[in-house]
């Protein structure tokens, strides 16, 4: 056989089995899983980071600063305790953000997941995080700069409260009451069911 006829008689068959494999993919990508996968707000299911999915600002974990660092440099800190799995951790996530917001540059935020404390360990320091965890989650904690607690609350509340809590410990007068906070009932990501 010629040495033509071989090397287009190889060439057709690389296109062939490439055309072949090429259309499995094809068909593997339309026909395959038909179920689709979905962010769910409302059930204790993991979906990835839940302050990037629901709170709308991933950049509040890792922690830029630990309780230490914080303390020792006299800077008060929220320390918040969540699973990424929980709906009450889900709900609360667009409330840390707007506190974030507000207060970012006065207070250390600093949310801590559960899954990364060592619980086995018999007792803690006041400058380590898991010193303040109670069992639940969301947990919120507000430490001022010399390590007092003035606000510890489990589970969900509305901003308007941490607000509050945060001016006490700031020592910020109350917020005016013409001033409008966004709904938080209504998070970033659930606006289009």
């Amino acid at each position: 056989m010629k040495n033509w006829l071989k090397k287009s008689l190889y060439s057709g068959l690389c296109v062939a089995i490439a055309s072949c494999i090429s259309l499995s993919i094809l068909f593997g990508i339309v026909l395959g899983n038909p179920q689709t996968v979905q962010a769910k707000l409302t059930d204790d299911s993991y979906d990835g980071n839940i302050f990037a999915l629901y709170g709308g600002n991933g950049s509040i974990v890792p922690p830029r600063i630990s309780l230490a660092q914080s303390l020792q440099l006299g800077r008060p800190a929220m320390v918040v305790f969540y699973v990424d799995d929980s709906a009450d951790c889900k709900k609360f996530s667009p409330i840390l953000n707007l506190a974030q917001g507000f207060y970012g540059k006065t207070l250390s935020l600093i949310a801590i997941p559960v899954d990364s404390l060592d619980l086995q360990k018999k007792s803690y320091a006041p400058t380590e995080e898991a010193y303040y965890y109670k069992g639940t989650v969301p947990q919120t904690v507000l430490i001022s700069g010399d390590g007092k607690v003035s606000f510890d609350q489990e589970g969900l509340f509305g901003f308007e409260e941490l607000d509050s809590a945060i001016r006490n410990l700031l020592d910020l007068p109350d917020a005016p009451p013409e001033l409008k906070f966004r709904k938080t009932d209504k998070v970033i990501n659930e606006l289009n069911p």
